[in-house]
């Protein structure tokens, strides 16, 4: 359960530094993208280490 959910995550911050990456001209969306980015990317590290 620990690896699947650390590719979600991961999958899911890869995203959101594209979405940071595609709207660098909107600084709301751009903004998103990184909170997105930040949060997945933290959130896989957790995951992996609660459920090792």
């Amino acid at each position: 359960m620990g690896f699947g959910l650390t590719i979600l995550f991961s999958v899911l911050a890869v995203l959101g530094a594209l979405v940071m990456l595609l709207g660098a001209a909107e600084n709301l969306i751009a903004a998103a993208g990184f909170a997105l980015a930040v949060g997945a990317g933290s959130a896989a590290v957790g995951a992996r280490h609660v459920f090792a």
